[in-house]
């Protein structure tokens, strides 16, 4: 890490090692770079990487990405690392301190040996929990926690989750079965043994045609009560006819802009899962709560009450590589670059 001053303000700015984003959809392609990173404001923290969590939201936002970024943007939202140093309102957090992140979007992202991240987005890491489980846990983890928090009264009902097989659908099974919901979910075979371990009711092969019916027959005179889609825009429609009156839909991946069913018929809800916004529109109040609930899941996975996906963990050199993986092939793995 190497500092310089500023001639017009003499405040320190940050040089690190950093994947770069040069205006190209093909994750191949990323730059690695030196770069000067933003002086730390009052309220954020600066971070010296250890493990990098990748995700497919990274390289569709170099395909699609927000208006904010610029030419030699750092992609990446998700890291783990060890507190460097501290902006004079978060003084009070101490150096050495091992947290997890999920990056705010518009700013740069935690491809790099270090970043810049707002203090009150800082989960911190169990000791038993390691460098990678922690880099692999932000953004799936807080998602698939942000989606149950949607549907109220979860015990006792009938739930599906389409895409269980996926990191953010996987942790969301676990946690509608803590909360005490009967859990239906489709996944590939190789994914069915651990799903029905992690209290999963029945499995559902999604390459077979006739799940939904399979899945009604299980149901019997029942409806479910949420169903909760991690796909896309189209397989969350598919499920509207599945909810009883009053249900649930919930679409992790994509938004649905209006109801899918007619009206003054079953009047379920619709709700859309943005993790991202939290930066920008998220209160204070918002903010201490998921960061609660994060530390929470962490601990539970420290004693093996909450199993994160498969890890895979690659060297910071290999990140463009793994990314293109993870796009060519999302089975279910978790790529996580190690620093």
């Amino acid at each position: 890490m190497e500092q310089s001053e500023s001639k017009e303000d003499k405040i320190p700015m940050i040089k690190t090692e950093a994947w770069q984003w040069r205006r190209h959809a093909d994750p191949t392609l990323l730059e690695r770079d030196d770069k000067m990173l933003a002086e730390l404001s009052d309220d954020q923290v600066l971070i010296e990487n250890r493990a990098i969590g990748l995700n497919p939201v990274d390289w569709k936002l170099m395909a699609v990405p927000p208006d904010a970024w610029q030419d030699m943007q750092i992609p990446g939202v998700d890291g783990m690392g060890v507190i460097a140093a501290t902006g004079k309102n978060a003084a009070h957090l101490r150096l050495g301190t091992r947290v997890a992140y999920h990056t705010d979007l518009r700013f740069d992202g935690s491809f790099a040996r270090h970043t810049i991240v707002s203090a009150r987005a800082l989960i911190v890491v169990p000791d038993s929990v390691s460098d990678a489980s922690a880099a692999a846990f932000p953004c799936p983890g807080l998602t698939a926690w942000q989606a149950m928090r949607r549907v109220p009264y979860l015990e006792g009902e009938n739930v599906l989750v389409s895409g269980a097989g996926g990191a953010v659908g996987g942790i969301l099974a676990q946690l509608l079965a803590q909360a005490g919901a009967k859990v239906y979910v489709t996944a590939s075979p190789r994914h069915h043994d651990a799903l029905i371990t992690g209290g999963v009711v029945r499995v559902f092969d999604y390459h077979d045609a006739l799940w939904q019916q399979a899945l009604s027959r299980s149901l019997g005179e029942q409806s479910l009560y949420a169903a909760f889609d991690t796909v896309n825009q189209q397989s969350a429609i598919s499920l509207a006819d599945l909810l009883g009156y009053y249900g649930h839909l919930v679409c992790v991946q994509d938004r649905i802009e209006q109801s899918p069913l007619p009206a003054f018929t079953s009047s379920i809800s619709l709700h859309e899962i943005a993790l991202a916004a939290i930066h920008p529109y998220g209160s204070h109040k918002q903010w201490g709560e998921l960061v609660q609930a994060g530390e929470e899941m962490l601990k539970q996975v420290s004693c093996g009450q909450l199993v994160l996906p498969r890890i895979q963990t690659v060297a910071f050199n290999e990140i463009p590589q793994a990314l293109e993986l993870l796009k060519q092939n999302n089975d279910g793995t978790k790529y996580v670059a190690v620093i």
